[in-house]
């Protein structure tokens, strides 16, 4: 599993409670007068970083890129994480060859249809050593169906050290839902797109793909 900042140990109590062990209260000791000094010194500080935290998940949340279905757009914000900064599918049509794109889907799908010029990146079988060639520097777009797969891979890029990844908000589902086209694994153009399953298929506009899965 990826974890998060290791500074969310303040969160769980790591910390404080280790002050209660170190220096016990109510003795009217010096030792004590440092303690209460140190708590309120944590207190200030764990205060600070979650405002920090709040402040740039809401600047995230409020700039993010939207779907061309309002509705559908919606189940987006709620199915992801805002953890992996974000693209939108107009901003990426607009100019696909500034990035390196992947697919994160299972092979099955991508190989039904995928954005062009995009590899297979994988997700249960996600492997890194399919960007061994890439710079760690390398601007990347990363999607899946909707966007929460994507994400997840994008989260451990991160973690491997490449600073420039992005998460396709709405990824293939909007793609295709705005008209943009794709290819099948020979690189034709197809109107095919793999919905994962029925249930997902209905974010698929009709008329906007052959929905297959």
């Amino acid at each position: 599993e990826w974890t998060e900042p290791a500074w969310r140990a303040t969160q769980t109590g790591y910390i404080v409670p280790a002050l209660f062990v170190i220096y016990p209260l109510g003795t009217g000791s010096k030792n004590d007068l440092i303690f209460q000094k140190m708590r309120k010194a944590i207190q200030i500080l764990f205060f600070c970083l979650m405002f920090v935290q709040t402040a740039c998940t809401q600047t995230l949340v409020s700039n993010r890129p939207h779907c061309s279905n309002i509705v559908f757009d919606e189940r987006v914000a709620d199915q992801i994480s805002f953890t992996v900064p974000l693209i939108g599918t107009e901003e990426l049509a607009k100019n696909p060859d500034a990035y390196h794109i992947f697919d994160t889907r299972k092979y099955e799908e991508y190989t039904t249809s995928h954005i062009p010029n995009a590899n297979y990146l994988g997700y249960r079988d996600f492997d890194v050593e399919r960007l061994k060639d890439l710079p760690y520097d390398s601007p990347i777009v990363l999607y899946c169906s909707i966007g929460y797969r994507s994400e997840k891979i994008g989260e451990k890029l991160r973690a491997l050290g490449y600073t420039h990844v992005y998460n396709l908000y709405g990824s293939i589902f909007d793609w295709v839902n705005r008209g943009h086209p794709v290819v099948d694994e020979n690189g034709n153009l197809t109107e095919q797109v793999h919905t994962y399953n029925r249930a997902w298929s209905k974010w698929v506009e009709e008329g906007a793909a052959v929905k297959v899965w």
